[in-house]
């Protein structure tokens, strides 16, 4: 987001498994100065696989096993991309992501692993799930574990496949299901020979652990069809199975073999700097590589072993400095998991197993994921040793929000907004201080209102259509619709393809948003400047009556449509403090528009967007305007997951003390929920004011378009005061 040096350079990350997220950690503590770094992922977290047979099992919780992808790219200062790739124009340099703009590259790294998907199997798509991706498989699994205990599903698993993966998995789920109070009944089935590879003593130890549980395996059978409670074989037999897990092998992603790289098997070929033996400018780590000058298994231990050759052929390409060989070992340690927390060995054809194993393997997993949840302090660069007094007061102990977090506080705007003059134009009908400006326009009426955003994050496509949205705002506040947008862009310094791809995406983005809501984008303004800022000016129109802070009238029910909790949210995510999925989630509602909203709350008395000023500082706008008071409910009022957990740990927007000081009118009760009253908020929902028999069929239409509004209180009469219960 700030950047004195000048970006050249697009590394793109396609994938987060374990090499990138080791490069990610890398870069984050050496990062090469001009280089913009973005990694694309189908979700906010990568999971570690070798913690999965214990996650099955019941030994972990989701958190043990996730990389945060959020928490990781923040460190690194890459921009993280919630999407799932489905191809590479390599003589474009572009990368396709559904639902985003094409996303350019000087240098690409696929680390996207592998599938057990089995779509040749007739009936799989429809009734089976792979083990991997893992998102998928945890989540089904645990529903159907769900659905056993509640006797909604019987205790019929089948696994298809027998290799290691298949065993672990079918030990872990027999002792996840016994633990849980429930009788399983499972199957394996292998249309080769089960646990191929390994040394006949470490056979002998996994298939007595599967006779000694009552594991059914069947080895060198095909499996002919999977149904919604069974699985039927070769030769017409059948076994009886309500959860079927394809663990057979490992495939690879089909759109691979689509970017006209050599492969091998639908692996990218990769010479010994992890190049694609095809073009130079594409790596390739992990799972989905083919070590085409040492063939290797599939296994998690040789993509961490190429993390730091990847990372450092990564740097020699983007600056020049000196490569390095990737040299795997032949062999590598083998810790099998036996269900129960017991493991067994397996290395040079030596067999040993025991409890002991499992706490070593334990402390092996749980000391790799220690990397990514206790990510490094990094320290701040230096400041001067000589500095003007109050340079340390004004800087302060935390960094600069983005977002509304960066804005003004009230008490200083509302002053200077004081001091302008009355309009001296008649077709001027109001005066600042409003939402937007209303404008007589011939028999029309206009309102006018302009607003920018502070990055808060390295991505200018979520950036712009926050922006946008959070622009909007105002015009649907004034009960107006959006006619025209002017963007207003800061840039930072970018190398000339850089800049033009940059404005590509926010440009593109923008015209989405707004023509979605009836509005045209039709010029604007650039600069370049050290950081990036994203602004519209919006115009709207509206009917004789334009909706603004006065007119709530005592009786009146106060209506919020989105949560709050935002500003604290990229606090936390700043600081690395907020779980990865929860500000995703977040940012997912801050996207969404509100002109539907609006539309239903047209007949309001009064009302605005809560934006930087926090729900209690918008909501004394309403009161001041109209001259009346009111309570609020705190247990009504919506809060964005993992909001209230951040403020209890004392986490807290920058403008927030600023934003409490309206605490002094104000009857507060203590506690983290009540401070959020104060949180600054980034394209916040509608507060209005409704006539109280209206107000349930407001919810309930909101509610129907998928807002998740709320009645949070009640305008009551009196001098300008909230009463918070």
């Amino acid at each position: 987001m700030q950047s004195h040096m000048p970006l050249t350079r697009d590394l793109v990350l396609v994938g987060g498994g374990h090499a990138h997220a080791l490069v990610l950690r890398m870069w984050g503590m050496r990062p090469l100065p001009g280089v913009r770094v973005t990694v694309i992922n189908p979700g906010p977290t990568a999971p570690y696989t070798g913690m999965l047979p214990g996650y099955v099992a019941g030994h972990y919780g989701r958190d043990d096993l996730e990389i945060d992808l959020v928490k990781l790219a923040r460190f690194a200062g890459a921009r993280l991309v919630v999407g799932a790739v489905d191809g590479i124009d390599r003589e474009a340099g572009l990368i396709h992501v559904p639902g985003h703009p094409d996303i350019r590259y000087d240098v690409a790294s696929l680390d996207v692993g592998i599938h057990s998907d089995m779509a040749e199997v007739p009936g799989f798509a429809e009734h089976g799930i792979p083990a991997k991706p893992l998102q998928r498989f945890a989540r089904t699994w645990d529903e159907w574990c769900a659905d056993v205990v509640a006797g909604a599903a019987e205790p019929d698993v089948c696994v298809i496949g027998a290799g290691v993966a298949g065993v672990e998995l079918a030990l872990a789920m027999h002792h996840r299901l016994n633990a849980l109070g429930v009788k399983p009944r499972i199957s394996m089935v292998d249309g080769g020979v089960a646990l191929a590879g390994l040394a006949p003593d470490t056979r002998m130890v996994l298939f007595e652990r599967l006779r000694r549980v009552g594991i059914v395996l069947r080895e060198e059978t095909a499996v002919r069809e999977v149904l919604a409670d069974g699985v039927r074989l070769e030769g017409g037999r059948s076994v009886r199975s309500t959860f079927t897990l394809g663990a057979a092998g490992a495939r690879a992603h089909p759109w691979v073999e689509t970017l006209g790289l050599e492969t091998h098997d639908g692996f990218v070929s990769v010479g010994p700097d992890l190049r694609s033996l095809t073009d130079a400018k594409i790596f390739a780590c992990g799972d989905c590589a083919h070590l085409t000058f040492a063939p290797r298994p599939k296994a998690g231990l040789y993509a961490v072993r190429a993390a730091p050759v990847l990372m450092a052929n990564l740097r020699s390409d983007l600056a020049g400095t000196p490569e390095k060989r990737f040299r795997p070992q032949k062999d590598y340690l083998k810790l099998i998991s036996l269900g129960a927390k017991e493991a067994v060995a397996d290395r040079h054809g030596i067999t040993v197993s025991g409890r002991w194993l499992w706490r070593w393997k334990d402390h092996i997993d749980r000391k790799f994921m220690r990397k990514f949840h206790d990510l490094p302090k990094m320290p701040p660069a230096p400041l001067p040793a000589v500095r003007a007094r109050e340079v340390d007061d004004v800087l302060g102990d935390a960094p600069l929000c983005g977002g509304c977090g960066a804005k003004v506080p009230q008490g200083r705007l509302t002053a200077a907004l004081e001091s302008l003059p009355p309009p001296s134009r008649a077709d001027v009908l109001t005066a600042p201080g409003d939402d937007a400006a209303v404008l007589a326009t011939g028999n029309a009426r206009q309102v006018l209102t302009t607003d920018h955003i502070r990055a808060f994050t390295e991505d200018p496509v979520l950036l712009t259509r926050i922006a946008a949205v959070h622009a909007l705002g105002d015009v649907w506040a004034m009960g107006a619709a959006p006619q025209a947008a002017l963007a207003s862009l800061v840039l930072p310094r970018l190398r000339e393809e850089m800049q033009a791809a940059t404005l590509r995406e926010i440009l593109a983005t923008a015209v989405e948003v707004f023509r979605a809501e009836g509005a045209d984008l039709v010029g604007g303004h650039t600069s370049v400047g050290a950081e990036m800022t994203v602004g519209f000016t919006v115009t709207g129109l509206v009917g004789d009556r334009a909706i603004t802070l006065a007119g709530a009238a005592p009786g009146d029910a106060l209506l919020l449509t989105k949560p709050i909790g935002s500003g604290t949210l990229l606090a936390g995510e700043m600081q690395g403090r907020a779980r990865g999925a929860d500000v995703l989630a977040a940012l997912e509602i801050m996207t969404c528009p509100q002109g539907k909203a609006a539309k239903v709350l047209g007949q309001a008395h009064a009302m605005t967007d809560v934006t930087g000023f926090g729900l209690a500082g918008h909501l004394l706008g309403i009161c001041d305007a109209s001259g009346v008071a009111a309570e609020i409910d705190l247990a009504s009022v919506p809060i964005y997951v993992g909001a209230e957990a951040l403020a209890d740990a004392g986490v807290r927007s920058t403008l927030y003390p600023d934003n409490r000081e309206v605490a002094a009118r104000m009857a507060l009760p203590t506690g983290p929920r009540a401070e959020l009253l104060f949180d600054p908020q980034t394209a916040g929902g509608l507060l209005a004011a409704v006539a109280d028999d209206q107000a349930e069929a407001c919810l309930a239409e909101l509610r129907g378009a998928g807002f998740a509004a709320a009645r949070i209180g009640t305008v009551t009469e009196g001098a300008p005061f909230i009463s918070v219960r």
